[in-house]
């Protein structure tokens, strides 16, 4: 009798148990897909204001609503293609960077040779960022370049100016480096060496060099390595070296270069 009071309690105790797991199962669920869109919503107003602050245009305590208006009203969101250097006339609304990157048919696979970042693979066509001033003529460029530091992806925006190789602004925006070492790509006053740089030289090639232990005052093309964290700075290196090249930029900027932004 005994045994079977026993095994009474143990099949309520697992059943009690499996109503509550499924129970927390749907509150979990349904909780991830009510908050899916205002994910994507935070993700999407983190990538503007990011791109506002490359751009000089985000102040510390702009709220959201601030950062959505300034948006639209000075950024306009254009697709390249990297192979041809031309501005598509395709809604950038419709672009999936990640989606792409999956896709053979829309990306390509990099070489270890041509691989100078890291990362694999390169979409065919990337979303680049034209930022007007206040009678709507282009001021500045705003790319976004990746690649491989020494513990992670280290995700970039960088700013230029209509002659398509000086650099008004640089921003870090997702690295995973080690704090006060190679995570100084974020800091302030290391970004703020970069505006002035020339990340090309006068034939268009890729020019820009992190220089270990500091640049030569006056050299246009050098930028302060970071102290203590030298694979960290190669990778800053090699980003901008494919980026900037003919798999990257390259082609983009030489159009830039000869005008294209008058009709952009």
């Amino acid at each position: 009798m005994a045994d079977v009071k026993s095994n009474d309690s143990i099949g309520r105790t697992l059943l009690v148990v499996l109503v509550l797991c499924l129970v927390c199962s749907i509150i979990v669920a349904g909780s991830a897909v009510g908050l899916k869109s205002r994910q994507q919503e935070q993700k999407a107003l983190d990538k503007q204001r990011n791109i506002l602050d490359v751009a000089g245009l985000a102040t510390p305590k702009m709220s959201g609503e601030e950062v959505k208006s300034i948006f639209e009203s000075r950024i306009t969101p254009r697709l390249v293609n990297l192979k041809t250097g031309e501005m598509l006339a395709k809604d950038p609304a419709n672009f999936d960077h990640a989606a792409a990157l999956r896709d053979p048919a829309q990306s390509v696979a990099l070489s270890p040779g041509e691989d100078r970042a890291g990362i694999k693979r390169r979409t065919n066509i990337v979303e680049i960022y034209l930022v007007r001033d206040e009678q709507n003529k282009v001021q500045e460029i705003v790319l976004p370049v990746y690649g491989n530091g020494l513990w992670s992806m280290m995700y970039a925006f960088v700013a230029l100016q209509t002659d398509g190789r000086t650099v008004k602004g640089i921003t870090y925006y997702d690295q995973g480096e080690t704090p006060g070492l190679g995570g100084e790509i974020e800091n302030p006053n290391w970004r703020a060496k970069w505006i002035g740089k020339k990340l090309l030289d006068d034939n268009g090639q890729p020019a820009l060099r992190v220089v270990k232990g500091g640049a030569r005052q006056g050299d246009q093309y050098g930028v302060d390595g970071l102290s203590g964290a030298t694979l960290t700075a190669t990778g800053v290196q090699h980003t901008f070296d494919f980026w900037m090249g003919e798999l990257g930029f390259g082609p983009f900027l030489k159009q830039v270069r000869e005008g294209a932004l008058s009709n952009g």
